[in-house]
């Protein structure tokens, strides 16, 4: 089996393509200065474009895992997902409260999607 590392880094690498399947790092938000609500869109715009340069897209998503920082901004977080997620194409999810490495950061997105 090929294995293909994305943007490999000393600590990790932001993707990795294993039989047919894209494994993303956890992605946060560029900005820090914004609600839940935006720092979600960040991390989806992010998503998209690493995903797009994998030859894949987020109607290819089979699994994510949503990390909140507190659980109070599950609605806000869903504002910006619901708008995102294609109809039709809605993966597994888990969301879950968790402290996350930088305070700033209201959120953080972990997902597979297939190649």
């Amino acid at each position: 089996m090929t294995i293909y590392r994305h943007q490999p880094g000393a600590r990790l690498s932001e993707a990795v393509v294993a039989n047919g399947l894209i494994f993303l790092a956890g992605q946060v938000p560029n900005n820090t200065d914004v609600d839940a609500t935006a720092q979600t869109a960040d991390v989806l715009a992010q998503i998209d474009k690493l995903l797009a340069e994998l030859g894949s897209d987020k109607s290819r998503i089979v699994d994510t895992t949503i990390f909140l920082a507190d659980l109070a901004d599950y609605d806000a977080m869903n504002v910006a997902w619901d708008a995102w997620v294609p109809a039709g194409h809605t993966p597994a999810r888990a969301t879950v409260q968790a402290k996350l490495a930088n305070p700033a950061w209201k959120v953080e997105i972990k997902l597979v999607a297939a190649r």
